[in-house]
């Protein structure tokens, strides 16, 4: 029987052709290769998963790669590339700062940095997490990674960069990875759950690269556990049940009601989204991102920029149609009013419930749009607005009364007795 593998590990790339979502980075290594003008460091940066240490080893191994193919990639067949894909390079050195992150690991380091390697050009010495070092481990570095020897090659990795010296930063040339689109990470999936044999809808593989923040390790990582769960069958509801991810129909349903003034149906949603176990703050956040949805669907231009699978892309539209422009616009500022206010509330149930019955009032049976500005009940109580006070008195019969009473005489305080 075979040790389990995780997808993350045994779908991790060992080329730069197969690297997903970062095609630009990986030309400028491919050319940096191609015309030999490889600096003595690199800093990769860049959210979780996107593939930093990754391209980290594939770099390491394709400049000791002794046969390149054509296009500048690891031959894999070399007893250079053959140590690495077996985990027994002696040229490859990686470290993980979080755990060595003294002045004595990095000393241990330089000290290691001036033997040459056995086979293959270059020494190259992988640190990941290098924001994690020490104020004295930094500038013990400093040196060895301004002048290191020709063999040696240094790529340093982290997620935070702000946190890394500038006399480290002005040392290296910076790669900024960026996060994996969505539409990178379901095809990468697809691909995945084919080799594997698992059929899976889109729609819940377009749930699981949303829920992933543009990491593919994490969309990995979310693959595994959904196959561990629902076998080799994955549908869309039980990727919405086990990561518990609220319905797109949801929200579709309730700016229905909105649009019809509904408020007992946008009530009776909400309290059904809330009996099914779901966080009132996330609700009213899918809320605005359903309105942002909305309204990049009314434009051809920006309808690029909504990432959901084809079917629910059509369920967009249709219903931006349906809503005018203002309407949208002041359900954002609504939702986000809040937003806002939530963490504040003492009553955070009634907060939500005030927004969806503020919601439905936006448009009224007639489909015409009301502003928040406009209050025709309170007009009717308060009467017209008075525009200037000393007009309206000086024109009030009684007051003419009284200036008529008063007039020449020395006190008008004694008159008026």
């Amino acid at each position: 029987m075979k040790n389990y593998v995780v997808s993350a590990r045994k779908y991790r790339p060992t080329t730069f052709k197969s690297v997903v979502g970062q095609t630009a980075l990986t030309n400028t290594l491919k050319n940096a290769i191609k015309s030999n003008h490889l600096a003595h460091a690199y800093l990769f940066c860049g959210t979780r998963g996107v593939g930093k240490t990754t391209c980290a080893r594939i770099f390491a191994k394709t400049i000791n790669c002794e046969h390149l193919t054509e296009d500048f990639e690891a031959c894999n067949e070399c007893e250079s590339c053959k140590a690495f894909n077996e985990q027994r390079s002696y040229n490859i050195h990686e470290l993980d700062a979080a755990s060595n992150n003294s002045v004595e690991g990095i000393r241990s380091l330089i000290d290691q940095v001036r033997i040459p390697p056995q086979i293959g050009k270059y020494s190259v010495y992988i640190i990941d997490e290098v924001h994690m070092l020490s104020s004295s481990a930094f500038n013990a570095f400093l040196k060895t990674l301004e002048e290191p020897p020709a063999h040696a090659i240094f790529i340093l990795a982290t997620t935070e960069k702000h946190k890394i010296i500038p006399t480290i930063l002005s040392r290296c040339q910076i790669y900024d990875f960026n996060r994996i689109s969505v539409s990178d990470i379901v095809g990468h999936l697809q691909y995945v759950a084919h080799e594997e044999g698992i059929t899976v809808d889109v729609n819940g593989l377009n749930v699981i690269a949303q829920k992933c923040d543009g990491g593919m390790r994490d969309a990995l990582s979310i693959f595994d556990q959904l196959v561990s769960l629902c076998g080799n069958n994955i549908t869309y509801q039980d990727v919405l049940t086990n990561l518990n991810v609220l319905d797109y129909d949801y929200y579709f349903q309730l700016v229905d009601a909105f649009m019809k003034g509904d408020v007992n149906a946008s009530l009776l949603i909400f309290n059904e989204i809330i009996n099914h176990g779901f966080d009132a703050h996330h609700f009213v956040s899918g809320l605005s991102s359903h309105f942002r949805d909305l309204l990049v669907s009314k434009d051809s231009q920006t309808i690029q920029l909504l990432e959901v699978g084809a079917d629910i892309g059509k369920h967009y539209q249709v219903q931006a149609r349906q809503c005018p422009d203002d309407f949208i616009f002041q359900a954002l500022k609504i939702c986000n009013d809040c937003d806002l206010n939530y963490n504040i509330s003492k009553n955070k149930r009634l907060l939500v419930e005030i927004m969806l019955i503020r919601l439905c009032q936006l448009i009224k049976p007639e489909k015409k749009l009301i502003t928040e500005e406009k209050s025709e009940p309170l007009q009717k109580i308060v009467g017209e607005p008075v525009t200037n006070v000393a007009a309206s008195i000086k024109s009030s019969p009684s007051a003419t009364k009284i200036q008529n009473s008063t007039v020449g005489t020395p006190n008008g305080a004694e008159a008026l007795k």
